[in-house]
């Protein structure tokens, strides 16, 4: 295994980058998407206006980006600003280790959405493949239930897009491209929501 790490060209290194640039092109080439973004950051930001909340959630690395954008919300983004209503479903380990053991896998999100979650809410589910059955369990409810959905997913979609108000799926198969782009693009949602919410957009921090 030593070996192996040794003799790994940094011309591996330099193609990777590439490959994850051209996806980041591509994204920022897509004005479907772009419209797409905006109109999930105004709607999120009328819900937070209104005094809902943002929930987020996704499995694995998408749910270090769930935990990422929720944090950007209660604390900071772009720049001082008072705190923005929103939660990450991933974090509690009782509430996901007793659902999982009491109701299933596939109800995680579900059930606490169940819970929280009202009519007015946003939900944005993260899945790089638009398959994970705890995301699709999680947005069919939210369609009964009144709770606006934003999807972020790779190029297929899996079975998230009907499913989903707005759904943005960036053009690649490989998950650490997706995943490079949906950071980027969470970032900006952020940014568009606290132009949005407090009317103006604060200035960047340089912290």
């Amino acid at each position: 295994m030593t070996d192996i790490l040794i003799d790994m060209p940094a011309e591996l290194v330099r193609e990777k980058l590439i490959e994850g640039l051209s996806v980041m092109e591509a994204v920022a080439r897509d004005s479907g998407l772009h419209a797409t973004l905006v109109a999930a950051a105004h709607v999120t930001a009328q819900a937070l206006r209104s005094g809902r909340t943002l929930m987020v959630a996704g499995n694995g690395g998408s749910a270090a980006d769930a935990q990422h954008l929720a944090a950007e919300f209660v604390s900071r983004l772009a720049g001082d600003r008072p705190a923005m209503r929103a939660v990450a479903l991933t974090t509690d380990s009782s509430i996901l280790t007793a659902v999982g053991n009491d109701y299933g896998f596939e109800r995680l999100f579900a059930r606490q959405i169940e819970a929280l979650g009202v009519p007015g809410d946003v939900f944005c589910a993260i899945s790089t493949s638009g398959n994970s059955p705890n995301i699709l369990r999680a947005l069919e409810l939210c369609r009964s239930a009144g709770i606006t959905t934003i999807g972020l997913t790779g190029r297929s979609g899996g079975k998230m897009p009907p499913l989903c108000d707005h759904c943005l799926s960036v053009p690649s198969e490989v998950t650490m491209y997706i995943q490079q782009a949906h950071l980027a693009l969470e970032h900006l949602f952020c940014m568009l929501v606290e132009r949005e919410y407090f009317a103006a957009a604060p200035a960047v921090s340089k912290g």
